[in-house]
């Protein structure tokens, strides 16, 4: 491995248990309640080091969502590959999502992710920041749908609607089991709900579909 590729595993790897070091604090003790010199001190770093990695507070917690923020422009580039629509590699990829349980479809049962999910929600400060987020995901899951679309503005208003399909789903997956409900009762209604939205955009944006 060359030391550029070390360097960048070190790095992810830093990201990682800082991050994880911090959640578990905000978890113990609430998000409001824990200093970053706290979180720093923590993770055995010093606070400019942990601003290095860190813009602000809530990236730390934000951090998991690292990895999903081009998922979508990713699924549907993949598709768009194995020449699939749009809309059908969407569609699959998040019921393929409930199948595992994954965490980001709001369908898990798992005590880890209900708290996080509670210390996302339940924080308004993280609430405001996870919209960036959301931002971001959208543009880049609109420069994916622009060769199709051809304009980007309509590529802009397609990933807008696609994205607040998905966070819609999750997030009524996740206030049902947060409310007590099985997954095994939740689940059936979480595919259908995720069918029948994925056949109304393919009808909104036949481009797409």
């Amino acid at each position: 491995m060359s030391d550029t590729g070390l360097r960048e595993r070190k790095k992810q790897r830093m990201y990682q248990e800082v991050s994880e070091t911090a959640i578990g604090l905000f978890l113990e003790k609430g998000f409001d309640a824990v200093s970053v010199a706290e979180v720093a001190a923590a993770a055995e770093i010093s606070k400019p080091t942990l601003f290095r990695y860190f813009p602000t507070k809530e990236d730390l917690v934000l951090h998991r969502f690292a990895d999903h923020e081009t998922e979508a422009a990713r699924v549907v580039e993949e598709g768009r590959a194995a020449g699939r629509s749009a809309i059908d590699a969407l569609r699959e990829h998040f019921l393929g999502g409930l199948r595992r349980e994954d965490p980001v479809t709001g369908l898990s049962a798992h005590p880890a992710v209900l708290a996080f999910h509670r210390l996302l929600y339940g924080t308004p400060a993280l609430v405001a920041r996870l919209g960036g987020y959301l931002e971001r995901s959208e543009a880049s899951l609109a420069e994916a749908l622009a060769e199709p679309l051809g304009d980007g503005l309509e590529a802009r208003l397609a990933a807008g609607q696609i994205t607040a399909v998905r966070r819609i789903l999750a997030l009524e997956n996740w206030r049902r089991i947060a409310d007590g409900e099985p997954v095994d009762a939740v689940r059936p209604d979480a595919v259908t709900a995720a069918e029948r939205s994925f056949r109304r955009l393919a009808a909104a944006l036949p481009e797409l579909a």
